[in-house]
């Protein structure tokens, strides 16, 4: 039998199970992430340490969704950059068009080389909603997006960046 504190984390499967579930339905699956360091991502676009990626078949190339790090390439401003984020820092993926999807607690570093499991916020066994932080204007969708007929590409730097409010 395998010890909880043995076993891998479980959020590497549940941001495949959504970005799948996304796409599925026809939805833009966002991941907002934690930046530090171990992040590689363009810092033009990281606002109070977090930034939030479109990591839809569109905006991609070369995706990689795999247990220890998220990969692909994107282009920021015209800009092919190389992307990896690691599982870890990953704070939520959800759907832009109706904010619903699953947020991560941020797991500190742990104290020994154990590796330290992760739990998703989950009510009656489905994803938990977004959509009231949407709602309360705490995330806004990119500007430029489908809604506003524009590309799903990343947002000119002086424009208001979306910023996720966890929700306990």
């Amino acid at each position: 039998m395998i010890d909880a504190k043995d076993s891998t984390s479980t959020r590497p499967y549940l941001i495949r199970a959504l970005y799948e579930w996304c796409t599925d339905n026809g939805l833009t699956p966002y991941v907002a992430v934690q930046v530090d360091d171990s992040v590689r991502v363009p810092n033009e676009y990281v606002k109070d340490g977090e930034i939030v990626l479109n990591i839809s078949f569109d905006a991609t190339s070369s995706l990689k969704l795999g247990n220890d790090f998220i990969e692909f390439k994107a282009r920021f401003a015209g800009t092919a950059r190389d992307i990896v984020v690691p599982i870890e820092r990953v704070l939520a993926i959800y759907a832009r068009e109706n904010g619903q999807g699953m947020a991560f607690p941020m797991a500190s570093a742990p104290s020994s080389g154990l590796t330290q499991s992760t739990s998703a916020t989950v009510v009656d066994q489905k994803p938990v909603s977004l959509a009231p932080v949407l709602q309360s204007g705490a995330v806004q969708p990119m500007p430029g997006g489908p809604q506003d007929g524009g590309t799903s590409g990343p947002r000119p730097p002086n424009t208001p960046r979306p910023a996720l409010k966890r929700v306990k």
